[in-house]
């Protein structure tokens, strides 16, 4: 009982989701000493992937190895396995319960339901020798609510409570992460990485509704709230399953995303921008949104890219709205100047 203890603790004392999967694999690995224990998430990918979901690995530790592998975030989902590969998770993800089969080579095959509080995400897979006995069954099913309850506080702290997207404080710590990415920055320097050499380019965008404020007076406040609702969910359809969505209040949303140059990024946002426009809203029918962005600069601090975006979001509504626009392109341009970059460290 004391083990089972320690590895709860150790999996609620992470607020990092790919720690906590990593650790919850571990824990069940030492516990249960299976053939292997793994965690796949079933990915919605949106308009221009493949028409078949895919599988992502979110941890997998075989026996007798020390470190668990996973698939990058930023994986090209053309070469995950497709979710109909697997029918037996996909079984599992809609009746909600457990699965047990014995495979071909004799091992048994038992899966598990991920789920949040809004929906089942994918699925905890065990591989043992012998069939998952009933009282080690029931202890997953344990270990699992804990980590389901504890991803739900985690979705309190960190989601909109209106869209489900990220919220406001959870960007500084994403940024910084993606900045510790950027070739030549400091944290790759310090560590003497060489992983993202020639490769992470991010871009930050800010997209804000055009007129929002006359939706709210013609319409009420609760329809107002079914348009951010509903771009919330264009937005998740027309960006890719690892950039990262925020609401950060009222009609403004951000973007952070990982793409190999600025016609992808400019790609992305246009691909919103023309979804949104082209979309029937219930009552208000169509709207528009303006949209700017920017590269994310090894030194940047978060108020720095955001104040670069959202100044090229200002220069979109000054110029018609409904478009997109390239903070980089517009001081080329000469329609923009370039201003003091900000510290990377700041002070409030």
């Amino acid at each position: 009982m004391s083990e089972v203890v320690d590895h709860l603790a150790e999996l609620t004392g992470f607020r990092d989701r790919d720690v906590m999967d990593v650790t919850l694999v571990s824990a069940l690995r030492d516990l249960l000493e299976p053939l292997s224990v793994a965690i796949y998430r079933c990915i919605e990918l949106g308009e221009e992937g493949c028409a078949q979901s895919r599988w992502l690995t979110r941890a997998r530790l075989v026996a007798g190895e020390a470190v668990a592998t996973a698939d990058p975030l930023w994986a090209d989902p053309s070469r995950l396995p497709p979710c109909s590969d697997k029918p037996q998770r996909l079984e599992c993800m809609k009746s909600r319960g457990v699965l047990q089969l014995q495979q071909a080579d004799g091992s048994w095959l038992t899966i598990f339901p991920l789920a949040t509080e809004r929906e089942v995400v994918g699925v905890l897979e065990i591989v043992s020798e012998q069939r998952l006995k009933s009282g080690a069954e029931r202890m997953v099913c344990s270990v699992l609510r804990i980590y389901h309850n504890f991803q739900g506080l985690l979705d309190y702290s960190e989601r909109d409570t209106l869209t489900g997207l990220l919220n406001r404080k959870t960007f500084d710590e994403s940024f910084l992460k993606a900045l510790g990415e950027l070739p030549g920055s400091a944290a790759c320097i310090e560590a003497g990485d060489r992983r993202h050499a020639g490769g992470a380019r991010y871009f930050l965008g800010v997209i804000d509704i055009d007129h929002f404020k006359s939706v709210n007076d013609r319409f009420g406040h609760l329809i107002g709230d079914e348009v951010l609702l509903l771009l919330s969910r264009l937005m998740r359809s027309s960006f890719r399953f690892h950039d990262l969505l925020y609401r950060f209040g009222g009609e403004e949303f951000v973007v952070l995303m990982r793409c190999a140059d600025e016609a992808d990024a400019a790609h992305a946002f246009e691909r919103l921008r023309h979804n949104t426009e082209h979309y029937a809203f219930p009552q208000v029918g169509h709207i528009s949104v303006s949209v700017g962005f920017t590269e994310v600069r090894p030194g940047d601090s978060p108020a720095a890219a955001f104040e670069r975006a959202d100044r090229a979001v200002y220069h979109a509504k000054d110029a018609g709205r409904n478009q997109v626009q390239s903070h980089a392109a517009l001081v080329a341009a000469g329609a923009m100047r370039e201003q003091t970059q900000l510290s990377a460290v700041e002070l409030f």
